[in-house]
């Protein structure tokens, strides 16, 4: 299975990767597609959004003897991480509001962002001429108040690259990204394609899309303790060829992905990266957006 289409899907990539490079326009197009797409799904399902992510406060009682263990480093244990409450009120509602305009696939991949979905229909093929499909990749980055910066960490597997193929056993690669801050500076080995072949020869590029919700943290303010949803973020990043191929944004725009906050102990190949919101606004408007709750 594994070789089994390898030679048509060699032969159908290399051809599809050449037309985006050619035609980089028409991947800017289909992200902000897809943002629009996303951003109507907020706009027509806050109430639910907000009632099921609030939820997992009004059910302390059940989950307060086993809480979820702290994350990062040195935890002040005024806050519980708030991470799978993000991912399962959002991605189950992201692919029933999808599985509404689009024929929708949940295609398996080993790796990969939270929230996956093939989606295809003849308005994403008005746009990118030579196929009907997308990957819609989503990640949910659930934080709290002492976390909300104007940036996104990403991990190696959620960044798509420029995704060369040159020998057909050898597979797909990415060139090594860098990470380049004030102060430092660190390689970034980002494991996505900029597109995929399935095996029935559909082209999918990929779209990446951030949803950041920004949990409260009612304790601080003298409240009754509990973390409901206060805003969402949410932001496009773009696909690898527009990254580092045409137009080369990394290049055109110094800051838009700088070091993340692993230490150096960390395996350098699966060392996270930040993207900065302040240049996704400055490459395009509509690339980020927030939504009050």
């Amino acid at each position: 299975m594994f070789n089994q289409y390898r030679q048509m899907q060699f032969a159908q990539y290399n051809k599809a990767h050449d037309f985006f490079i050619e035609n980089h326009e028409k991947l800017i197009q289909i992200e902000h597609f897809c943002m629009d797409l996303l951003s109507k799904f907020i706009d027509e399902h806050q109430d639910s959004i907000k009632h099921d992510y609030n939820e997992a406060s009004f059910l302390y009682p059940f989950w307060q003897n086993y809480p979820p263990d702290e994350r990062g480093r040195k935890p002040k244990g005024d806050q519980y991480p708030w991470i799978e409450i993000g991912e399962h009120v959002f991605c189950p509602k992201i692919s029933r509001f999808l599985d509404k305009h689009f024929n929708i696939k949940d295609t398996g991949l080993p790796t990969g962002p939270d929230g996956r979905y093939i989606i295809s229909n003849d308005a994403i093929q008005s746009i990118l001429e030579i196929t009907c499909s997308v990957w819609l990749f989503v990640d949910i980055k659930s934080v709290g108040p002492r976390d909300d910066q104007d940036h996104v960490v990403m991990s190696h597997n959620q960044i798509s690259g420029n995704g060369k193929w040159d020998r057909m056993a050898c597979g797909v690669l990415n060139d090594t990204m860098v990470a380049k801050g004030q102060r430092a500076t660190h390689p970034f080995y980002c494991a996505i394609p900029p597109l995929f072949v399935l095996s029935d020869a559909t082209v999918v590029p990929v779209v990446h899309i951030v949803l950041k919700p920004v949990y409260k943290m009612l304790g601080l303010a003298g409240e009754r303790q509990g973390q409901p949803i206060g805003r969402v973020s949410m932001a496009t990043i773009p696909n690898g060829i527009l990254l580092t191929e045409n137009p080369n944004y990394l290049k055109k725009t110094p800051g838009l992905l700088f070091p993340g906050k692993d230490d150096k102990e960390k395996d350098p190949r699966k060392i996270r990266a930040r993207v900065s919101f302040e240049k996704l606004r400055k490459l395009a408007d509509w690339r980020y957006k927030d939504f009050y709750f």
